[in-house]
């Protein structure tokens, strides 16, 4: 076949690819040079995440019909491969030396569906930057996708799963110069569509102990044109997986049954087809997020049931809670909340894919004889994708009832937590006084016995002055004495009155004295504890307090099974 002839905007911008973005022929206000210098520089700073590096294998599936059920399906492995596929050919001027010229060596193909993947949503895409950027110059692809496919690439984790969007770009009007090339099936008057869906699913399952199955939420970023004169299509989708691939390849296989192929005999087929690839696409988007809540609905119940419906109390066996149970619910109703937002915005999405057909009915460039033969398809479309709206609306009130669940009992087990602390504490304040009252008593014995221990160990000459005796304690002072002063063997024992008497005289002043001087430092030590409390005011004291007051108190260790003193729950009383 002879090469077409393509516009000079057209052949500059082919030239340029690299520049992508910025090399867009179409200016509006949305694709100012600003805003293309943004996109293009986002595209090079995810570049290396996103896609291969130049020269590495690359695996792109396309399919690409036309009328009459002929198709044409390979993967693409290599940039030869790549560049005969889009059918562009590059050759020297021969008229101006040093510049090039830009043809095509085929028309487009009336639909051409270019498949983007890699092998999940995680890793590199399998195509490398020099590739995605020739595909979008050719086919002139709305800049904004690059927002939708930066989502994919080599990271640790999903990027971007909260953003989701629909965009539309409308040249029905009139012919863009650059882009009327009738040989290739191109008119100039199109419009655009980009958006993104995302579903359920599961990646890994094990019946011995469902609670560890791990879901996955998938995104897929679909880009879509129609010329509404000669009804050629464009789909680029972008995904993790090959999945949807799978499903359009489902609509085009020539096994399958004949209402459900695809055609694209004339652009009215054209129109119906590519309606019903949206249907794909949003159907894909409703699946397994029934599954995903009630798995969610199995483990919240499985982990907190326990917080709602177990006994608690003495005699009763109960679960005992820590720290890891709230951050376990918490990543829980946080994967909730993430659902509900995901299927909101699948719906919002579906909502703007129907307003924007059913806007073409009352749109007046767009052609009459697409709105009389299609006004039907139209409206069945929409039909369909509310029920997928309503169906994904029923997952959302599931998923609000959930985290308003799952919320209530958290809150239960953080009260449980709670009860454990304090019965702790308590546990704690309970060995704290029985180990004061031993103190008490020791600190009171030793108190009462030191006294007596001074004397007894008392310097030898006191000793010898008042007992006349060298005796150095008390179980060996010569008040009783065995040893045989002949130092023969032990006798019967001496016993010495005046020694008892004098070791008495000393021993139980001094005992009174102690004791006297220890509770008056306590009692002053008491009053000043108290002043400092209340400096200004003297605080009403209860009857029990008063009875307790002077040595009882001093001696309140006695009272071992006195109630655990509580803080106070209101102001203290002023006294006038």
């Amino acid at each position: 076949m002879a090469s077409i002839a393509l516009p000079d905007v057209f052949q500059k911008s082919c030239l340029n690819s690299k520049s992508y973005p910025s090399n867009y022929t179409l200016k509006s206000l949305s694709t100012y040079p600003t805003a293309l210098k943004v996109w293009r520089k986002r595209l090079q700073e995810n570049a290396a995440d996103m896609f291969l590096e130049t020269g590495s294998p690359v695996d792109i599936p396309y399919r690409d019909l036309n009328a009459a059920g002929d198709l044409d399906k390979r993967n693409i492995f290599d940039l030869a491969g790549f560049d005969q596929w889009l059918g562009l050919q590059v050759t020297n001027d021969s008229v101006n030396h040093g510049c090039q010229l830009v043809s095509a060596t085929k028309p487009d193909p009336k639909c051409r569906f270019v498949y983007i993947y890699g092998e999940n949503s995680r890793t590199h895409l399998k195509i490398t930057k020099e590739m995605v950027t020739k595909i979008m110059t050719y086919h002139q692809v709305m800049p904004v996708y690059v927002d939708f496919i930066s989502v994919f690439g080599e990271y640790s984790d999903q990027r971007d799963l909260r953003f989701s969007g629909f965009r539309e770009q409308s040249l029905m009007k009139e012919a863009q110069s650059g882009l009327v090339v009738p040989e290739l099936g191109r008119s100039g008057r199109q419009f655009q569509l980009c958006y993104n869906l995302k579903s359920a699913s599961l990646v890994k399952a094990d019946k011995a102990a469902p609670t560890t199955n791990e879901w996955s939420i998938r995104q897929a970023a679909i880009h879509h044109q129609f010329d509404i004169i000669y009804g050629t299509t464009l789909w680029i989708v972008t995904k993790g997986h090959l999945d949807l691939q799978q499903r359009f390849k489902e609509l085009t296989v020539r096994e399958g049954r004949p209402e459900d192929i695809l055609s694209f005999d004339t652009p009215e087929d054209c129109f119906r087809s590519s309606l019903a690839a949206h249907l794909i696409y949003c159907h894909w988007s409703t699946d397994d997020w029934r599954g995903y809540i009630r798995w969610l609905e199995m483990v919240i119940e499985h982990e907190t049931a326990m917080a709602v419906y177990g006994p608690r109390g003495h005699g009763h066996a109960f679960e005992q809670y820590n720290p890891q149970h709230i951050q376990d619910i918490q990543r829980r109703q946080d994967k909730i909340n993430e659902i509900a937002m995901v299927l909101e915005a699948n719906v919002d999405v579906m909502k703007s894919l129907c307003k924007f057909y059913t806007d073409l009915k009352s749109n007046r460039h767009f052609p009459q004889y697409l709105k009389e033969s299609c006004d039907e398809d139209i409206l069945t479309f929409t039909a369909q994708v509310e029920d997928m709206i309503y169906d994904l609306k029923m997952q959302i009130a599931r998923a609000t009832v959930l985290v308003k669940i799952t919320n209530d009992r958290k809150e239960i087990i953080l009260q449980h937590l709670q009860s454990q602390a304090t019965a702790r504490m308590e546990r704690l304040s309970a060995n704290m006084e029985k180990e004061a009252i031993v103190m008490r008593i020791i600190t009171i014995v030793t108190l009462i016995y030191l006294p007596a221990t001074f004397v007894s160990v008392c310097p030898i000459q006191l000793l010898a002055v008042i007992m006349a005796n060298k005796a150095q304690t008390f179980f060996s002072t010569d008040i009783v004495k065995y040893q045989n002063q002949d130092g023969g063997p032990p006798g019967n024992g001496n016993f010495s009155r005046t020694a008892l008497n004098r070791w008495l005289q000393v021993t139980f002043p001094l005992t009174a004295a102690t004791i006297i001087f220890a509770y008056t430092a306590w009692w002053l030590a008491d009053k000043s504890t108290v002043g400092e409390e209340h400096p200004k005011a003297r605080v009403q004291t209860s009857q029990k307090d008063v009875n307790m007051a002077g040595p009882s108190r001093f001696l309140g260790f006695l009272s071992v099974n006195r109630p655990v003193q509580q803080l106070p729950t209101h102001e203290p009383k002023l006294l006038p």
